[in-house]
């Protein structure tokens, strides 16, 4: 096995034998999210949260409901998707006194592993597993029929495997708008903070791994964009990682240089590149999944705004439904705009410079694309 960690949270404990070593990632680093330190053969646990009661031969919470949760490769401290997943399995620890455990995979080979271990646990025995991100649902498809009797959901991905609980976002409308206010900014003079709009309607998306999902981010926010402005040009780039802010900056460097002055990013951590550039070349970028002025608060004098994912939501929602005895497998719940299960939040310095007049124009988009009156693309093809 590679290097992965478990991090013990709100009572739970790590799967014995299983754990790596890695060190703690910084919030606003540029480095590697999963920064390891120590050697291969020193076993790491870190708390996440709560007291861990250890017992010989393995530890077992306390509490009724045990979760296992597998993150997705960009770690915790990515200040987005996985740090807003790690919000909802804290908070329905709070709220309903579960014991739960964290897993942080560095290599998609290694989804596979943590999801069978959690299965076969029997100290403690898991009443739900956790997968978080899409880019576990091959190695889910494999494991849940090998444990029938196991409880599992995902976010990002549909699974169907009556054990499975299938969470889903509409991406595209929230990214669509973020693309409008960038769409809005990039065709009129705009400064505030550590930037300024350049008057070349030109805009950029920075996208981690290329496929169907992260399209759906990018397809919303070209629309958005060309709601606003017909004639913006919208530069699109992937990095093919979600954790390489070296790579993020490099592509948002190429963007900004050829006329960009806003950058939408749906990269995780590798998005962090993408700040860092903003900064350097005083443009702007909009972030994603939580509100990224707060999360990667260095940074907040680049952040227009974040496009709001509520994973938390998700993960709360299932280990809710676990508690209550109403977890629904084989299912598939979607969240959108109507659901509030995406939407903007506007940067805590630069927000305010934002006029009254372009918010009220992106509320009433919102709520036309909820009557339906605006359709949303999915495929970035189709924009």
């Amino acid at each position: 096995m590679q290097r992965r960690t478990f991090l013990t949270g709100a009572g739970g404990t790590a799967l014995v034998g299983l754990a790596g070593c890695t060190g703690g990632p910084t919030e606003d680093g540029d480095g590697d999210s999963n920064d390891t330190g120590g050697d291969n053969g020193t076993a790491e646990t870190t708390e996440g949260g709560g007291q861990s009661n250890e017992s010989d031969g393995g530890a077992e919470g306390s509490a009724e409901v045990n979760v296992g949760v597998v993150y997705a490769t960009g770690g915790l401290g990515d200040g987005s998707f996985n740090d807003q997943a790690q919000q909802g399995i804290q908070r329905a620890a709070e709220d309903f006194d579960v014991s739960y455990d964290e897993s942080e995979p560095s290599e998609v080979s290694e989804f596979s592993t943590f999801q069978q271990s959690y299965a076969e646990s029997s100290n403690p025995d898991y009443d739900l597993v956790s997968c978080i991100g899409f880019l576990q649902a091959d190695a889910l498809s494999n494991t849940a029929p090998q444990f029938p009797d196991q409880d599992f959901m995902i976010v990002d991905a549909v699974v169907e495997e009556d054990s499975v609980g299938s969470y889903v976002f509409k991406e595209h409308q929230g990214s669509f708008l973020v693309g409008q206010l960038a769409g809005l900014l990039t065709s009129q003079e705009f400064s505030g903070g550590g930037g300024e709009t350049n008057g070349d309607p030109t805009v950029g998306f920075v996208g981690g791994v290329e496929g169907g999902l992260i399209g759906r981010f990018e397809a919303g926010y070209t629309a958005g964009v060309k709601h606003a402005d017909e004639s913006a040009q919208v530069l699109s780039s992937y990095v093919g990682d979600f954790n390489d802010p070296a790579g993020g900056k490099e592509a948002a460097l190429s963007m900004y240089n050829s006329g960009a002055d806003i950058i939408y990013h749906a990269s995780g951590n590798t998005g962090t590149g993408v700040f860092q550039a903003a900064q350097e070349q005083g443009r702007y970028a909009i972030g994603v999944d939580r509100d990224q002025s707060k999360t990667k608060s260095s940074f907040a004098d680049v952040i227009l705004a974040s496009m709001v994912k509520r994973v938390d939501t998700a993960v709360y929602t299932a280990v809710e439904g676990t508690v209550q005895g109403e977890f629904e497998g084989g299912s598939t719940t979607e969240l959108g705009l109507e659901q509030d299960g995406v939407e903007v939040a506007y940067g805590s310095e630069l927000g305010s410079e934002i006029s009254g007049e372009i918010k009220s124009e992106i509320e009433a988009t919102r709520e036309s694309i909820i009557g339906g009156e605006i359709s949303v693309p999915t495929d970035p093809s189709n924009v």
